[in-house]
């Protein structure tokens, strides 16, 4: 049966031909209409993509065509606009259907000459070209086009399987070709008589059923490409049950389109349910014992290999099994695939020489959960949480060591500090001694020259004296007579010395006047012990003092010994201080005739409160939070005060707003007119919230406010980094030449296998360190940076022209929109609170100088990310790649793992040339080689984070509200460019290729590690 299955897929689509499917093409080239005007063309081209109604970015590509390929869009459509209304197909689809229509000249004569399967063709052709009014109009509730299409798909079915259980009996090969439950199933379907079946068939012009099953896929294809068609089929009680059921379809070709319309099912939230329904509904219509048990049986035994189908199979098994979020659900569907065989055939499928086969069979063993591995990541968590918990014991260690060096050191510095001012100070008393000493001297010498001046005035005057003796001895003459004269003077002796300076005061006595004596019962202080303080008797009882005293032996050598209080007992005035501190009388608490105080005899009535006991504990505690009377707060909100009221309060008081039914209920409380005494403080607090005008508006200004810097030096970085990496790298000359030299290097390479390529995506950057030698020994990047130094030596700083590239790896511009989208809003909320109170008197200030001077850098930010997505958009689009399937993360990441890739690669054939000139010890390469492997494992980490990142928006579950028109077709070709994969898969993938180069062998060399 497999063999003729087979045989009958190849012949398919020469049926279709042969019996003349294509007869909407004329057999000669359709004349083409003279051009109208370019406005008429305009208006005729925008009506057709209006009734097309095509998603905007495929729309935006038709907009973009010239005038000549517009017109001829604009004839097509109206060429196909003259076809059959619905009604014509429904009509003749009802009288197949119809067991009275062969009685019925009438209706044969309807059908005409075209056989069923003709009529199926025309219509998925009308279905897949024609406008959307045109498909609304056949789903509509008077044509019922639907339930018409799935009933005549039940009907063909039945007969197919009639015509298989006989063509197998005739070659006597049922037990060989077909699987159990198909057997049963085809004959618990003989209800209808092969005879009658032929008869009513050849009269009607019937086509072969199982062409009809094709056809009629291929219908609800067209259907469930349409936004509102899609939704009908989802909901239709049976079309998924019969679609599932086309599996038993001998051609293979069929069975690979049911299991892409399956699959695509399955990725619309809600469909995985109504998918595993339809094969529960399989199970018990083909009597099977397990589900999915004949969809297996096709998957593993066949006798001739068509790739559609295992690869649709395999498409189909991954993601009804792992496009589930409850990973027990993925388990339970994993082990029932298990079951029926899959693993072991898996098994022989992993070295499959088809790519898109092999592509599919790793996406599912990638995706798969293995809960023995899980267990075991389990025990690894454990032992790595001891591992945390001994190295913060040892962190804990080092701190404390760091903690006495730091004392030490402390220590050490007070130690020397003091050395330094005793020297300072034994330096300046020595100053001190010198200048003294000096100006002793200087004195001295004064005193001496005043001196010799004297003593040279006296001699010169006694010299006059005995010149003048001697004239008047020499006037006399020698026996003259002579008057007796008084003896001659002796030379005047010199003054005496000035007399010494005064012996200093006689010491005092031995150790000085004694002190006065203590008082009566009182210590001397020099005999080590503190006097002994009276004790207070005070007039009032006063508040106790919560201090931690010193005992009268812990005081000796403070400050405290050389302190005297009771001395200021006379100079502070403690009568005001006890007036100002009393609690009561000194004696005891008089007590009322009850023997209860007074002080409790007056007890406050208890307090009510309108919140809940929660709320009301909630509210209590953030009260107790804000340290101001409730009327400031109101003012400070009012005001829009963030200086009195923080920005940790605003923060604090929006998580305690009044909701609308506490709103309800305070005005309620407050119309009533009831006295507010009798609430709680936190109720009070809340009538005085209640009673502010937009407090919720206010609070959330205030807030604003208080971020907006905050918020813009976290932007602006962020900003900066994207407009600098994306211009550096889209005027990077050195850059564009080495891209140039990987391409040479690239077709050169491939050119016995693959052809010449124009360019190629940036990821492949990456293989360039996957692809080695046949030695191992060498990778596409060594050969890479052996050229450039050998040839181009001015490319190996290559990366000088590039800025801030790992910056901008780190940015989300999605996140960089939406905080943007989140300002504005903030600042259109702040303009029209300012518009609403800018003529009042209470106008805030904080909101016209907020204006004044946030608007401009705000306008700058605006600006700048508007900068910052046209560069990136177009440095994305230089280098082959589109802006909105790759983030600013995933795109500057490939540049930075390449210069990482490029740099490693330099110093791996450094290494290498110094080894083979026997430079290098082989021995000192092993440490050189586990940095690099970790700097490898954290380049994947950050690569895995970014990529993960990327998946779970991709893979996201489709709405079935969000399903749009197209939408059927983009998630199955989405499906046929990459398999499905789970962000857990990639990461579990990821982690074994980490493993595989964490462990291997020790004999490869540096240039063999690669990202």
């Amino acid at each position: 049966m497999q063999n003729m299955g087979n045989n009958e897929s190849r012949n398919l689509d020469h049926r279709f031909e042969s019996r003349g499917f294509e007869q909407r093409k004329p057999s000669m080239p359709a004349m083409r209409l003279p051009m109208p005007e370019s406005s008429e063309l305009e208006r005729r081209f925008t009506k057709v993509l209006a009734s097309m109604d095509l998603p905007p970015d495929k729309a935006k590509v038709l907009k973009s065509y010239d005038d000549d390929k517009k017109w001829d869009l604009v004839c097509d459509q109206e060429r196909v606009h003259a076809k059959d209304p619905p009604h014509v197909y429904l009509d003749k689809l009802r009288t197949y259907l119809d067991p009275k229509a062969t009685r019925s000249s009438r209706k044969r004569k309807m059908l005409g000459d075209s056989t069923s399967t003709q009529v199926l063709r025309d219509l998925e052709i009308s279905l897949r070209t024609n406008h959307i009014e045109w498909v609304r109009e056949f789903l509509s509730e008077d044509n019922q086009g639907l339930d018409v299409l799935v009933d005549y798909l039940s009907f063909t079915q039945v007969v197919m399987r009639r015509e298989q259980l006989l063509n197998t009996e005739k070659t006597a090969s049922l037990d060989s070709g077909l699987s159990r439950s198909p057997r049963r199933y085809l004959r618990r379907s003989n209800t209808i008589g092969s005879p009658r079946v032929s008869k009513y068939s050849s009269k009607l012009n019937m086509g072969e059923a199982r062409d009809d099953v094709h056809v009629c896929i291929m219908c609800l294809r067209a259907i469930m490409n349409h936004q509102y068609g899609f939704n009908l089929v989802i909901a239709h009680k049976h079309a998924i049950n019969c679609i599932a059921l086309s599996l038993n379809h001998r051609s293979l070709r069929t069975k690979a389109l049911v299991l892409e319309l399956l699959a695509a099912v399955c990725l619309v939230s809600g469909g995985h349910d109504i998918i595993l329904s339809a094969f529960d509904n399989f199970k018990e219509v083909c009597e099977e014992i397990h589900r999915f048990e004949t969809l297996m049986e096709y998957f593993k035994n066949y006798e001739e290999f068509h790739i559609d189908f295992m690869v649709a199979c395999m498409q189909f098994v991954n993601i009804v099994v792992h496009s589930v979020e409850n990973m027990n659900f993925r388990v339970h569907l994993q082990h029932e695939f298990t079951q029926a065989g899959l693993d072991d055939y898996l098994e022989k499928l992993r070295h499959t020489e088809s790519d898109r086969l092999a592509v599919q069979v790793h996406a599912y063993l990638d995706n798969m959960i293995d809960v023995a591995q899980l267990l075991e990541d389990s025990e690894t968590k454990t032992d790595a949480l001891e591992k945390v918990a001994e190295l913060e014991d040892e962190l804990s260690h080092l701190n404390e060591h760091l903690q006495e060096v730091e004392e030490e050191a402390m220590t050490k510095t007070v130690e020397l500090e003091k050395q330094l001012s005793e020297s300072n100070a034994e330096l300046e008393q020595l100053r001190e001694i010198l200048a003294s000493q000096e100006s002793e001297m200087n004195t001295l010498r004064s005193t001496m020259s005043e001196k010799d001046e004297e003593s040279r005035k006296r001699q010169s005057m006694l010299d006059a004296k005995l010149q003048e003796l001697e004239q008047m001895k020499t006037v006399s003459g020698p026996g003259g007579p002579m008057s007796v004269a008084s003896p001659v003077p002796p030379p005047a002796a010199a003054p005496p010395p000035p007399p010494p300076p005064p012996p200093p005061p006689p010491p005092p006595p031995f150790g000085g006047a004694p002190p006065p004596l203590p008082p009566p019962g009182a210590m001397i202080p020099n005999m080590g012990a503190m006097t002994i303080k009276r004790k207070i008797q005070t007039k009032f009882r006063l508040p106790i003092l919560n201090w931690t005293p010193l005992k009268p032996q812990q005081v000796k050598g403070t400050v405290f010994s050389e302190l005297d209080d009771e001395k200021l007992y006379s100079v502070i005035d403690f009568n005001e201080f006890e007036d100002t501190f009393r609690l009561g009388p000194a004696g005891p608490l008089h007590a009322s005739a009850n023997g209860t105080p007074k002080a409790l005899k007056n007890r406050k009535r208890e307090a009510v409160s309108i919140l809940e006991p929660n709320r009301l504990r909630n509210v209590a505690i953030t009260r107790r939070k804000i340290e101001m009377t409730n009327e400031e707060i109101v003012r400070a909100i009012n005001g829009l005060d963030l200086k009195r009221l923080s920005l940790e309060i605003v923060d604090i008081l929006q998580t305690v707003l009044p909701n609308e039914q506490e709103v309800k209920l305070y005005k309620q409380y407050e119309k009533d007119r009831r006295p507010q005494e009798a609430l709680t403080d936190e109720d009070k607090f809340m009538i005085q919230m209640v009673r502010v005008e937009r407090l919720g508006h206010k609070l959330t200004i205030m807030s604003f406010i208080g971020n907006f810097y905050d918020n813009l030096h976290h932007l602006q970085p962020q900003v900066n980094a994207i407009i600098a990496a994306s211009m550096s790298l889209k005027n990077s000359h050195k850059v564009k030449k080495l891209m140039e030299i990987i391409l040479a290097l690239g077709n050169y390479m491939n050119s016995n296998k693959r052809g010449p390529a124009y360019g190629f995506k940036l990821q492949s950057l990456d293989m360039l360190v996957d692809t080695k030698s046949g030695d191992k020994k060498t990778t596409l990047m060594n050969f890479l940076v052996h050229t450039v130094m050998g040839k181009f030596p001015d490319l190996l700083n290559f990366d000088s022209e590039l800025r801030f590239l790992d910056k901008a790896a780190l940015v989300s511009m999605e996140n960089i929109v939406t905080d943007m989208h989140e300002l504005e809003k903030g600042f259109e909320l702040t303009k029209r609170e300012y518009a609403a109170r800018k003529d009042s008197r209470d106008c805030p200030v904080i909101l016209k100088d907020f204006l004044a001077n946030a608007e401009e850098r705000f306008k700058k930010l605006l600006a700048d990310v508007k900068t910052a997505q046209d560069s990136y958009s177009r440095v994305v689009e230089y280098y082959g790649e589109n802006a909105r399937s790759i983030s600013p993360a995933n795109f500057f990441a490939q540049i930075v793992r390449f210069c990482n890739a490029f740099k490693q690669a330099m110093l791996d054939n450094e290494r290498r040339r110094k080894l083979e000139a026997g430079m290098l010890q082989p021995d000192m390469v092993q440490p050189n080689r586990k940095k690099d492997k970790k700097m490898t494992q954290e380049a994947m980490v950050s690569e895995l984070k970014n990529r993960n990142k990327e998946i779970k928006e991709k893979r996201r579950m489709l709405k079935q509200d969000e399903v749009y028109h197209g939408a059927l077709e983009d998630i199955l070709l989405d499906l046929k460019n990459e398999p499905y994969r789970r962000a857990d898969a990639l990461r579990r993938s990821q982690r074994r290729r980490v493993e595989n180069l964490v462990q291997a062998p020790s004999t490869r060399t540096g240039s063999g590690e690669h990202f």
